[in-house]
């Protein structure tokens, strides 16, 4: 999981553009969908330098581009779209927080996509970034995955309203899939609490705390990303009557709506899960404490035991001349007999009153 980090005489300035994610080794492609609800054009292993012939402004045009590292291609896409390099900055820089503007009729929206990483108990962080202009929606990912195959197969099969609508349902649909990494995370989550809470109660390992606090960590990381979605989404629900984000249909803010409430669920049960978590590190302190407390009574009672068995002991062994005892013959089985008897005395009596 990354965290942010300020690095002291490091500034990034708007037009010295950088590309701050860990996939620096990724190819940049480009990959084009121009639909309508009649027709369908796709372009894989696009180039920029047949936008210009290849986007129709009467049809809704989907521009994906996997990988940022190739800055030359993400400037030519500015120039061409007239996009500020205060947006293309926010897209390169991964550390910056979901947020949603219109500049210049440019609807800019950023997100963060997290999965659960193989064999490990560490989130995997990805940005997604879209931009609409004039009826076209550029993506940006850092990486190639399959997070949108489904929507390009009902693009290709005509399958549901997506290709009767524009660009900004299809924006709906691609958030949508994006949100739904999110429950697949927590779903992983949940899985992994229970898997704790199960050992709690069988080891008191230290190593199983560390954990939870782990998965705390994750849960307060889920909400720092979940956060800003649902303010930005808030935004769009709220102010839907002004028609301040041009680039949305007022018939589709009602799409937009949803996601929105799917952000307060997944908040709600990310509260319920650090419940869990809470119960689990409670239930685990509790069996330490437990242990502890079943350890001390042992050592009590069978110190309590030895209390008399010591005394008996300490006046025998004192070395005074005339012990009467000293001189009898069975004296030391008999005071063996009485030491043993009052230990099995005592045995029976703690047993007898459930003290162990």
């Amino acid at each position: 999981m990354r965290k942010i980090k300020y690095k002291k005489g490091r500034k990034l300035q708007p037009y010295n553009l950088e590309y701050t994610g860990i996939h620096k080794r990724t190819d940049s492609e480009i990959q084009l969908f121009v639909y309508d609800d009649a027709n369908l054009s796709e372009y894989v292993d696009f180039n920029v330098a047949d936008l210009k012939r290849s986007i129709d402004v009467k049809k809704t045009n989907w521009l994906n581009i996997h990988g940022l590292n190739d800055l030359d291609l993400l400037k030519s896409i500015g120039d061409y779209f007239e996009i500020d390099n205060f947006m293309l900055a926010d897209i390169l820089n991964t550390t910056r927080r979901t947020k949603i503007e219109e500049q210049q009729d440019i609807l800019f929206f950023n997100i963060k996509s997290l999965l659960p990483a193989e064999n490990s108990d560490n989130i995997s962080v990805e940005q997604i970034s879209f931009l609409i202009k004039d009826g076209v929606l550029i993506s940006f990912q850092e990486k190639r995955s399959d997070f949108f195959t489904h929507i390009r197969e009902r693009i290709r099969t005509h399958s549901g309203i997506v290709r009767t609508k524009k660009a900004d349902y299809l924006l709906y649909i691609l958030l949508d899939s994006v949100m739904e990494n999110f429950y697949i995370t927590i779903e992983n989550e949940e899985d992994k609490i229970e898997e704790l809470i199960n050992l709690t109660k069988k080891s008191a390992d230290p190593i199983i705390l560390e954990r939870i606090e782990k998965h705390r960590d994750n849960f307060n990381f889920l909400k720092r990303s979940i956060i800003p979605l649902r303010d930005s989404l808030y935004d769009i629900k709220s102010i839907k009557d002004d028609n301040v984000f041009n680039e949305i249909e007022a018939e589709n803010f009602t799409f937009f709506s949803r996601l929105h409430q799917k952000s307060l669920e997944l908040l709600e049960q990310i509260e319920s899960d650090m419940g869990s978590l809470e119960s689990a590190s409670n239930f685990f302190f509790s069996a330490q404490t437990h242990k502890m407390n079943e350890i001390m009574k042992t050592l009590t009672i069978v110190s309590a035991i030895f209390i008399p068995l010591t005394f008996i002991v300490g006046v025998y062994g004192m070395n005074f001349k005339y012990m009467p005892e000293l001189e009898y013959k069975h004296g030391y089985y008999t005071v063996v007999g009485v030491m043993v008897f009052i230990g099995l005395l005592m045995m029976y009596y703690f047993k007898r009153r459930r003290w162990f």
